[in-house]
């Protein structure tokens, strides 16, 4: 009998529970246990952390406390915009002197040929040519190819996963012990399949300022989950572990799933992680078979689809190989419609979050990635080839190459990044690898053997293209032991995550060795059982918790939005949204609440126009998390009754998940 989510829970909220299990079977320090060894008591009372980690960074008796104005250091602020408050209501807030339009929502025409959008008469071909379901990571490229310009261009949004008991009338909740999915059909099964994977649409701003898609558009195209054909690159592709009965070459898939966040490559692509890929595997794994120990590291199968009843494929009993075939990096060119999606096999296997890519000071590229998960791993990739500018084919094939590389932080505040090279090390035949290809495929066991730190779910990773610092966004570990503890570090249940730096030496990012920092531990200062840390001067609303997703604007100041899940009251007790964090100078660590997103929903997706005068955010989910109070029945949200009917408002019309727009009314820089 397949698993099942606990009873109660949304999707959304049954991801965020499995990710808090901690499958992590390794000794390996967390980054726990290095944080106490680094912050300890005589450095806070020397003074030594200001400006380099986190001010007044301490104990009990010295950590920054809300309104605490004592030795606080300011100067004039980056951010100009009055803040919003903390709360949760039906509908979305924004800063005063801003506007925040709806620019697409689920449903909506993405083909020139979709249909409107009937939620009582859903089907397959319809969401084909329709704006997916949940909106995670958007990725804003200009048009033309190679300018800046901030009036027109595409966006590339991922559709991350979705929620039937919000999507179609009449089900509930599926995966849960009483239902066992016994009203999923295969028609629904097929929408939400077609749901998943990414839209590409083309926008435009007016001269009244106001954007809007462009109907019509040669650009426009959907990615789905079960029918867009995609190809396998690097060194794992073909290989016999990639094979299945539908694809004998191994280098072949059908369909993108669970993608998270993302980032856009210099010669503008854009690179789409496949995260939570395990939840659509189903069925039991045969005691012994050669991939036991390989699904059992990634959680495979999940079971929270049954997509594995109607599409062998997905049931692991039929197709053990298929899962691995997931847990990539997808490029896709925008630009280019009949561009053949490419799994990056290169970039290592895991639930990947986050896309972060320069080019190096020598002309290789970099790529920062997270594994989403608790005590999971951080990761770089360095190619082998350089970049060039002048060749932009070349540049395709550039993530097939390099070297693939786990993060080590140590205690002294350095990093240091442990090759995943097959015959180096412990990664050879005596520990079960055969190749570069079981390396890739295994990617978190590799880690384990290196001895990488265990992270507090490393997300979103974002690089300041104008310090050169790296972002690293921990959303939270509540699974944090008391026996890891020391006075600088006092968070045994770690419910509110916290916002670590990296600074390559020299601006190297391809460098053996980094810095690291924590720029913010997240939770209400006021609180002293958070053992949160801003800066002094943050107000009641300037702090945050659970940072998620992250984007640094063309001035190069930092925003991070928030994803608490189910547990946003118990958490910080308001809604998920976005914030201003200042990073530089006496104001470091100083944040400023942006926007607020309706009750249930996470905050994802932000991204700027090269001007800096839009800003592009994803509300995903809205009704689903934590939304009892504000249903009429008490319990969770459904199709009928759910928490709530944002952004249409209109009765019979479901939550749907939406792409905001936000300019301020005057023409300016957002956030000044």
């Amino acid at each position: 009998m397949p698993q099942h989510a606990p009873t109660g829970l949304s999707r959304s909220e049954a991801y965020e529970q499995s990710q808090d299990i901690g499958i992590n079977p390794s000794g390996n320090d967390t980054i726990a246990d290095v944080i106490n060894h680094r912050y300890h008591r005589r450095d806070v009372l020397k003074g030594l952390l200001a400006g380099t980690a986190i001010a007044g960074l301490g104990t009990a008796g010295i950590g920054v406390a809300l309104g605490d104005q004592a030795q606080a250091q300011t100067a004039a602020p980056r951010f100009t915009f009055t803040e919003i408050s903390h709360g949760v209501d039906r509908t979305h807030h924004v800063a005063p002197g801003y506007d925040a339009d709806i620019l697409i929502r689920w449903g909506d025409a993405v083909a020139p040929d979709a249909p409107a959008f009937d939620p009582q008469r859903q089907t397959a071909a319809a969401q084909l040519k329709q704006f997916g379901y949940n909106n995670d990571f958007i990725g804003y490229l200009p048009l033309p190819m190679g300018s800046t310009n901030s009036n027109r261009g595409l966006l590339f949004i991922n559709h991350e996963y979705t929620n039937e008991e919000v999507m179609f009338p009449g089900i509930g909740r599926q995966d849960v012990k009483d239902k066992l999915f016994k009203d999923m059909t295969r028609n629904l099964v097929e929408i939400e399949m077609a749901a998943h994977g990414a839209s590409i649409i083309e926008i435009e701003r007016s001269e009244a300022g106001k954007w809007a898609v462009v109907a019509g558009s040669r650009y426009a195209r959907r990615i789905d989950g079960g029918t867009t054909m995609m190809e396998l690159t690097g060194p794992a592709a073909g290989h016999a572990r990639m094979k299945t009965k539908a694809d004998p070459s191994g280098a072949r898939v059908a369909g993108m799933l669970n993608n998270c966040a993302g980032g856009i490559t210099p010669w503008g692509t854009v690179l789409t992680a496949e995260e939570n890929f395990h939840g659509y595997f189903w069925g039991k794994m045969e005691a012994g078979h050669p991939e036991e120990r390989n699904h059992k590291r990634y959680e495979v199968p999940g079971n929270w689809y049954n997509w594995g009843q109607y599409f062998e494929r997905f049931d692991v009993t039929k197709e053990p190989n298929e899962a691995n075939r997931f847990g990539w990096m997808v490029e896709v060119d925008p630009y280019d419609p009949q561009f053949v999606p490419k799994k990056r096999t290169a970039l290592g296997r895991c639930k990947h979050e986050g896309a972060a890519v320069i080019v190096n000071s020598d002309g290789r590229v970099v790529l920062y990635s997270g594994d989403d998960e608790r005590f999971e791993y951080v990761y770089r990739f360095v190619s082998a080839r350089r970049y060039n500018a002048n060749d932009r084919r070349a540049n395709l094939g550039l993530l097939d190459e390099g070297i693939l590389s786990v993060a080590k932080y140590n205690a002294d505040g350095s990093v240091d990044w442990l090759p995943l090279v097959f015959g180096q090390g412990p990664l050879t035949t005596a520990n079960g690898f055969s190749s570069q290809a079981d390396v890739l495929i295994e990617t978190r066991r590799a880690a384990d053997l290196l001895g990488a730190t265990k992270m507090d779910r490393p997300e979103d990773i974002e690089i300041n293209p104008v310090t050169g610092k790296v972002y690293v966004m921990l959303t939270n570990n509540s699974r944090r032991k008391a026996d890891q503890l020391d006075a600088a570090n006092t968070r045994a249940a770690n419910e509110w995550g916290q916002v670590l730096e990296m600074t390559p030496p020299g601006g190297d990012h391809a460098a053996q060795k980094a810095g690291w920092s924590l720029l913010v531990q997240g939770g209400n200062p006021a609180d002293p059982k958070t053992g949160a840390k801003f800066h002094p001067q943050t107000s009641r609303n300037g702090w945050f918790a659970c940072p998620d997703n992250a984007a640094v604007d063309p001035q190069g100041r930092l925003w991070i939005t928030t994803d608490q899940g189910e547990a946003w009251e118990k958490a910080s007790g308001t809604a998920d949204g976005v914030w201003a964090l200042e990073t530089e100078g006496p104001n470091r660590g100083l944040g400023k609440m942006f926007f607020r997103v309706p009750v249930g929903a996470e905050m994802c997706g932000p991204c700027f126009t090269p001007d800096g005068r839009t800003f592009f955010v994803a509300v995903q989910h809205p009704a689903t998390d934590g939304g009892e109070k504000f249903t009429s029945s008490g319990k969770g949200s459904t199709f009928e009754d759910p928490a709530t009917r944002w952004p249409d408002f209109q009765p019979g019309m479901p939550p749907r998940p939406s792409v905001v727009v936000i300019t301020k009314r005057d023409g300016g820089l957002v956030g000044s």
